[in-house]
């Protein structure tokens, strides 16, 4: 994480605001340039209609003409509400140092990152999409799908915006989770704060020791540390740690070859991260 933008997702959901502060506070932590994007999706054409063939000639000719005007006016009106949602945001971040860059794309959110993905240091996305609410926690339906394809950090927002003041990072000691250890070490982002590292499974002296290897490394980078090792159910037992210690932020590997993967893969990533109140960087 120590080159490209700070990217903040913006649209209509009602987690734009916290989207917006998420993303200010990481660029301010990162000093990195923030970019905020905003992709109009492509939308069929009214005039393209294959009922309109079932009328008479002339009549499905006026129509058509008629649905081309709506469809230009609609794209028109789409493009000047992407634009009123930049400027809102932007002004939301007016106090962030730098300059905001404001962006819109035509076409996929997936595509549009992908093809943005080697200026991206951090993705800033909501939970839930343009249809969401986020008083009904549940996963928007791109989601899923950026966070399998974007090979970059992404900060997952669920709710309103909290300054994160402690971490907690789920370790099982496989390889992704060791980049998140890497991470920790060598970005900013979350220098100083104190780290949890919670590992879940069976006692053991092996996942003692790898658990304490992970622990020293944050130490000597000067973090202060608290390490436990617990069993039971993967993921209720990060999220009732995570209540249990007041934890601000979540860090855990988006894939890997573990326990834990298996809650980042298919149905069980939406439960994991519809039931956090808590921001979450997936790292690959």
């Amino acid at each position: 994480m120590s080159n490209g933008k700070v990217l903040a997702c913006i649209d209509t959901s009602p987690i734009l605001p916290a989207v917006c502060d998420y993303a200010a506070w990481a660029r301010s932590r990162l000093q990195a340039p923030l970019m905020l994007l905003h992709v109009l999706e492509d939308v069929p054409a009214l005039a393209e209609n294959e009922h309109a063939s079932s009328i008479g000639l002339g009549d499905r000719e006026f129509l058509v003409r008629e649905l081309a005007e709506v469809d230009e006016k609609r794209a028109r009106l789409l493009r000047e509400q992407g634009e009123f949602l930049l400027q809102t945001a932007a002004a939301r971040m007016a106090g962030v140092a730098g300059l905001v860059e404001r962006v819109q794309r035509h076409g996929g959110l997936v595509d549009t990152l992908n093809e943005l993905s080697d200026d991206i240091r951090l993705l800033v996305i909501g939970r839930q999409g343009e249809g969401g609410s986020s008083l009904r926690p549940h996963v928007g339906s791109h989601l899923e799908t950026v966070i399998r394809t974007l090979s970059r950090p992404i900060l997952v927002v669920p709710g309103a915006f909290r300054v994160p003041g402690s971490v907690l990072l789920a370790y099982d000691a496989g390889p992704s989770t060791r980049k998140c250890v890497d991470m920790l070490i060598s970005s900013p982002l979350l220098k100083g704060m104190p780290v949890h590292l919670l590992s879940v499974g069976a006692e053991s002296s092996a996942a003692r020791e790898t658990l304490s290897a992970a622990e020293q490394r944050l130490r000597q980078a000067g973090f202060e540390v608290t390490s436990v090792l617990r069993s039971g159910d993967v993921e209720q037992t990060l999220l009732d740690y995570a209540d249990t210690h007041n934890i601000d932020l979540l860090v855990m590997g988006a894939y890997g070859h573990s326990r834990i993967r298996q809650f980042f893969v298919g149905s069980t990533t939406t439960n994991m991260l519809a039931k956090t109140t808590r921001p979450l960087l997936l790292l690959r």
